[in-house]
């Protein structure tokens, strides 16, 4: 037994990356299973943090039941929450744990009326603490009705006695208050309670195991692990209380009759049922991509060849493991229920494997958060970009909430992620894992330019330098497109006759996209315009397309200076979700923002609010949020449209083009001294 952060030299087993035991949390999900009570368990141990919310999503799509593990000092806290929804829309049934009862400050009572008030849990303790802060001795067993120690340096010896005399009558209230929560969500103890008949031990211990698959009870344990107190009934509660793979009702879908059909697996551990396995998790090990696997129906064994259903690939089954952390063990077959890790996959995380002729079954994928933060990133070298593209293209393929895409229009590689920690934390791996050592910086945000009020031209380019010279002119009008159609650039040929031959045609057009580039303000590009060509005129030798280019660079240039311009901006529409009673604090944030609210919703004490934000202005907003909300805030944006910029970001803007524009006239000028 060990501490996650290490400091006896081994630190704990499941976290055993390098940057998990220097930080002191768990970064990645970990997959190991334990023999207690010559019943398996399968664990999968996942992060805490918000920004990691992915491991815990793909870990609760493939178990069957949960352990809520809650700090007996801290209480319900943001991820809670999110871990919360997140058990409900997999429809995980749980037991909560309160631990650190060592700490000091810790109230287990407090947590309890927590789980009730804000994640509306039917929750009663099973359990009593005997002592808390450095007096916590062990538990009393409310079922049993024993006083449970812990003795040895390492809690391994487990001694059952009489409960102490001033915590007797604390055990019968609470005793009685667990059979009232239990018989409110069970029928057959709901019945024993209404005829006043005294439930027995296998009574009230089968009642709580109904009423929690059902999710409609949430049994409470106590203890501190880093004590080893507690622990052994929790690993009792899992094999009492929490489902065995054969009492939980999978879903697949059959689309053999050209519509998705759901139909139930057979949770039977026989190779009799067509075999059906959803890959949850990818990682990049030292002998390839290790790819994790839980088995929902059938069974497959070494050797055996099994296909992808989304791409059809067939992979032979060349080495099936169990894993145990970082560790393998290397194994022959794996059956319904099982979590193994194969080798040499070609897949992506959610894919599901069958075997030959099953290729119209699949398993439903999990939900995969939206990336809400982004930020510009780029090796610090210039020779490490072939290890930043290794490194960038195994964790985005790992891990679907990291996305990274190059911005053509401002020249630089953008990572998105769920949090700035989430980015920092690859940032990070991509130095140790990858030697290669990474800047990350605020994005700048693509703005652009647009025309208000339509401009005539009539522009006449004419050169003339000994041999063959150039002519062209064009006469026309350019005007704002429409509000739906403004990051479009249009050009219209409405030309009559022969002034402007139509094979000029095309260069006027090519002309005009060019000097869109930069437009007149700012230098951002040009958008939400249309160009009418009507006339112009040509000559018989001196016409060619690069006059007809620059014609349009120059009646382009003449519409610059005459028109009205203004800078669009890209708004985000905002969706932001916090408990109800930060409501205010949140509206006045957004509003600071330039926020424009256009709806709200509120439900089982929790708000949301929906509301337009110009992205420019959402940078740092998630740190903002949190502490706003005490960490329980969440948001989501999606791009919206472009509108006009606010006059103070306008001006922000020209002055920075302008000091841009005198610095690099600064420097052409020096370089000409020189």
């Amino acid at each position: 037994m060990h501490e996650v952060k290490g400091k006896d030299q081994v630190g704990a087993k499941m976290d055993f990356m390098e940057l998990e035991r220097q930080r002191g949390i768990t970064i990645q999900s970990a997959a190991t299973y334990v023999m207690w009570k010559d019943v398996n368990i399968n664990i999968i141990d996942t992060p805490g943090h918000v920004d990691f919310t992915v491991e815990v999503e793909r870990a609760l799509r493939v178990l069957d039941g949960a352990v809520l593990v809650l700090c007996g000092v801290g209480g319900v806290q943001s991820q809670t929450l999110t871990v919360n929804r997140q058990m409900k829309r997999y429809n995980v049934p749980c037991i909560a744990f309160i631990n650190k009862l060592d700490r000091g400050g810790a109230n287990p009572l407090r947590v309890l009326h927590q789980l009730r008030s804000k994640l509306n849990h039917n929750a009663a303790l099973l359990h009593l603490p005997i002592g808390l802060e450095e007096n916590h001795e062990g538990v009393v067993d409310l079922i049993k009705m024993k006083a449970v120690y812990f003795r040895d340096p390492h809690g391994t010896n487990v001694v059952e006695e009489e409960i102490p005399e001033h915590l007797k009558e604390m055990a019968v209230e609470r005793r009685q208050e667990l059979v009232e929560c239990v018989a409110n969500a069970d029928e057959a103890l709901g019945e024993m309670f209404l005829e006043e008949k005294e439930p027995t031990e296998q009574d009230i211990m089968a009642a709580i195991r109904r009423a929690t698959l059902k999710r409609e009870f949430t049994p409470v344990m106590l203890g501190t692990a880093l004590k080893n107190k507690g622990v052994q009934p929790l690993l009792n509660g899992i094999i009492d209380y929490l489902p065995n793979p054969s009492e939980v009702t999978n879903y697949g879908l059959d689309n053999s009759s050209g519509e998705e059909v759901k139909i139930v697996m057979d949770p039977a551990r026989s190779t009799d049922n067509a075999f059906i396995g959803l890959a949850f998790k990818l990682e990049a090990g030292r002998f390839g991509q290790l790819t994790y696997m839980r088995v929902y129906q059938g069974g497959m064994q070494k050797g055996d060849v099994i296909f992808n259903t989304r791409t059809g690939k067939k992979t032979k089954v060349s080495r099936l493991v169990r894993m145990h952390a970082d560790e393998m063990q290397d194994v022959t077959e794996a059956y319904a229920g099982d979590i193994c890790a194969l080798f040499g996959m070609e897949c992506a995380s959610g894919d599901t494997f069958v075997t030959k002729g099953n290729m119209n079954l699949s398993m439903e994928s999990m939900y995969v958060a939206e990336p809400v933060i982004s930020m510009s990133i780029r090796p610090a070298k210039n020779d490490a970009i072939e290890q930043f593209s290794k490194g960038v293209a195994r964790f985005t393929k790992e891990d679907p909430t990291f996305r990274v895409h190059y911005d053509a229009d401002n020249k630089e590689t953008i990572a998105s992620g769920m949090g700035e920690l989430h980015l920092d934390i690859y940032a990070q791996r991509l130095e140790r894992e990858y030697n290669c050592k990474v800047v990350l910086g605020k994005p700048k945000v693509s703005f652009r330019e647009c025309i208000v009020n339509p401009v005539d031209f009539d522009f006449l380019h004419k050169k003339q330098s000994g041999g063959r010279g150039e002519f062209a002119r064009v006469i026309g009008t350019v005007e704002a497109l429409p509000v739906e159609n403004n990051t479009k650039l249009e050009f219209k040929d409405e030309t009559v006759g022969t002034n402007v031959p139509k094979n000029f045609v095309p260069s006027v057009q090519t002309g005009y996209r060019h000097i869109c580039e930069k437009g007149p303000l700012a230098g951002q590009k040009v958008s939400g315009i249309l160009f009418r060509l009507r006339d112009g005129d040509h000559h018989a030798v001196d016409s060619s397309d690069w006059a007809f280019q620059q014609a349009a660079h120059g009646a382009m240039k003449s519409v610059y200076e005459k028109g009205h311009w203004q800078i669009l901006e890209p708004v985000m529409n905002v969706e932001v979700n916090a408990p109800s009673e930060f409501q205010s604090a949140v509206l006045q944030g957004l509003s600071k923002r330039s926020g424009i609210v256009t709806g709200t919703d509120s439900n089982e004490g929790y708000f949301s609010i929906f509301c337009e934000v110009p992205l420019n202005n959402m940078f740092g907003y998630s740190t903002e949020l949190r502490s706003q909300t005490q960490g329980k805030g969440e948001y989501t944006m999606e791009y919206s449209q472009y509108c006009p910029a606010l006059p103070e970001t306008q001006q922000e803007l020209i002055q920075e083009y302008e000091r841009e524009l005198e610095e690099s006239q600064g420097q052409k000028k020096k370089k000409k001294k020189n």
